[in-house]
């Protein structure tokens, strides 16, 4: 049994990242999830660059830079970069949840509007390495090439 179950859970994690549907867990399930998806992966937005940003702000704050130059950087940091990056990420966050559930609503009458918003720009804030399902197109809409 649980040799079957292990071999089950295999095919559906083999099947999700081949992008099968079918084998989606709920929330990634539809037509409006899928539009929103590509919509997404389909463009280089700024918060996607948050979590790289936000580690650059971090190790600029822990270098033992030299003392006159110190509170400077860090100063700087803090009351210039982080508020930029929280900015950036804010409004992006919005523009992305806002168009998405506009072009969903023009696409695809019949779907449902609810989380689709949240859910693009929850997905326009990962790194798109890390993206699940992973994403099917390349910036500027190409499709993924399939690994050998």
């Amino acid at each position: 049994m649980r040799a079957k179950q292990s071999s089950e859970r295999e095919r559906a994690r083999q099947g999700m990242l081949a992008g099968d549907e079918r084998y989606f867990p709920a929330r990634d399930k539809g037509p409006a999830r899928k539009f929103a998806r590509d919509w997404v992966d389909s463009r280089r937005l700024p918060s996607q660059y948050f979590l790289p940003f936000s580690l650059f702000i971090l190790l600029m704050t822990w270098i033992p830079w030299p003392a006159n130059i110190q509170p400077l950087v860090i100063g700087y940091v803090i009351t210039i970069g982080w508020p930029v990056m929280m900015f950036g990420v804010l409004f992006t966050s919005v523009y992305v949840a806002w168009r998405v559930k506009r072009l969903v609503a023009e696409k695809h009458p019949g779907e449902s509007l609810r989380g689709v918003g949240f859910y693009a720009a929850m997905r326009a804030l990962q790194i798109r390495k890390l993206r699940f399902p992973p994403p099917a197109l390349l910036p500027g809409g190409k499709p993924v090439q399939p690994r050998k």
